[in-house]
């Protein structure tokens, strides 16, 4: 660990104790609050020790990672990504199909990848709607889509789908935070 990020974690430490959460609900926390030096956090985030297990384990065993936008796949360290949003396909699927961009590169998504992926959600919160809708059975959904239009909401119908997923209850969120909570199980994953 860098000088810098270990103090960023000391700080961190040294304002919330956070040893009372389950380990990977804990590294999820700290990852998402080091990225965003937002606090908050420390009580919006909605994760579910259970699920993230079931998620570290699919990631172990090389399951796909999709991401609604690149800022999400840029953030991801040392995992590639699918990506279809800018794809002209998604562009097509969307005009044809009359949904957003994102909605439909999830549709696409989902026929390459298949059941089983980890799905993370930093930016639109259509995609987080239409992977709801689907069949798609993922292994965990990071859903931490921003936004005043309809953030909070796909996140609360997240969190009501049953779906294994990392959430929080209000309207911020985003690509760096999005992307932090899966590095967070990448790290342990890479430590263990």
């Amino acid at each position: 660990m860098h000088p810098i990020e270990a103090e960023s974690y000391r700080i961190l430490r040294s304002r919330v104790d956070l040893a009372h959460l389950p380990p990977l609900t804990r590294a999820v926390t700290e990852r998402v609050v080091h990225a965003s030096a937002d606090l908050d956090y420390v009580t919006d985030l909605v994760c579910d020790e259970a699920d993230l297990t079931g998620g570290l384990a699919a990631l172990r065993a090389g399951a796909p990672v999709v991401t609604d936008v690149a800022m999400v796949a840029a953030g991801i360290t040392g995992r590639e990504t699918v990506c279809p949003v800018a794809e002209p396909a998604a562009a097509e699927l969307a005009r044809a199909a009359g949904i957003t961009r994102s909605a439909a590169a999830v549709r696409i998504a989902l026929e390459r990848v298949g059941p089983g992926a980890v799905w993370v959600v930093g930016c639109a919160p259509t995609a987080l709607e239409e992977l709801i809708t689907l069949d798609a059975r993922p292994a965990l959904v990071v859903g931490l889509p921003v936004g005043f239009v309809g953030a909070a909401e796909s996140k609360a119908a997240l969190r009501a789908s049953g779906l294994p997923g990392v959430s929080n209850r209000g309207e911020k969120g985003g690509s760096a935070v999005a992307a932090a909570a899966l590095n967070a199980l990448l790290y342990v994953e890479e430590e263990q």
